[in-house]
């Protein structure tokens, strides 16, 4: 076991989008980094070696966090490498875009596959990562929801009541692993970046836009804005817990509620 005295964040989806922005942030503040992935190797990888130039300290795991087994591998995995566990940051996810009045569209497997990535991994790595957090005398989870969670639009009706779901995973968690552990989470609007590129397709740029010129800050989230808000939940007040945090440029306060599916 490593003897380290760095904090260590294990951050899944680390290799792209806010789960890299994330990743790169915390390394910067010092902490070592385990990068999880199931699929994005390369990009994780990549991550990996952008935070040993700048001399940090980082390793990319493979593993699903629908899969528990592997969820909990991996965390013995992060322990035995970098010594501890103080940061777990939830931004694994999935969607399926689908129009919302194509009901028909909406297959059981589509439910079953956004509920076990998006809201059962989340519990799977919470759930892993507490002996070892409280090993390390205490700790801080991170899940990413999303303001289709309060707005019910998005990419598709499984997506929004998916992370419906994990709002709700991150209160109950907050309380049950109090005191030693606080569980917020953030809610990211509109995020530049190859999910909504590939979502959208043709019509990326013209939603882009739509957001930019109706929201009350007039931009739409990068990467690095949602990461910042992570951060800030980690290095900010130790008396914040069972939060859901918006980073949306104020389309809640606007009522903005465009459709992007």
């Amino acid at each position: 076991m490593s003897t380290t005295s760095s904090k260590t964040a294990i951050i899944t989806g680390g290799g792209t989008g806010v789960g890299r922005a994330t990743a790169l942030q915390l390394a910067a503040l010092g902490f070592d980094i385990a990068v999880v992935y199931s699929r994005s190797v390369a990009e994780a990888e990549q991550t990996v070696r952008d935070i040993a130039v700048v001399g940090g300290r980082a390793l990319a795991i493979k593993a699903d966090v629908a899969n528990d087994a592997e969820v909990r591998a991996m965390v013995r995995e992060v322990v035995a490498a970098l010594g501890r566990v103080d940061v777990l940051v939830n931004g694994a996810g999935q969607t399926e875009f689908i129009p919302f009045d194509d009901l028909d569209a909406v297959a059981d497997e589509v439910w079953d596959k956004l509920f076990r990535v998006n809201v059962v991994g989340a519990f799977h790595c919470a759930r892993a990562v507490r002996q070892a957090m409280l090993d390390s005398g205490g700790g801080i989870i991170i899940n990413v929801s999303s303001v289709a969670a309060q707005i019910a639009q998005g990419s598709s009706i499984p997506y929004a009541c998916s992370k419906a779901a994990l709002d709700n995973l991150t209160v109950s968690l907050a309380r049950t692993l109090a005191p030693q552990i606080r569980v917020n989470a953030v809610a990211p609007g509109f995020i530049t970046g190859r999910w909504l590129e590939n979502g959208l397709g043709a019509n990326y740029e013209a939603a882009k836009a739509a957001f930019e010129a109706s929201l009350p800050l007039h931009r739409v989230c990068d990467p690095a804005d949602v990461a910042a808000c992570i951060v800030s939940l980690i290095t900010g007040s130790t008396l914040v817990t069972g939060q859901t945090l918006l980073v949306d440029s104020g389309m809640m306060i606007a009522g903005f509620q465009a459709r992007i599916s």
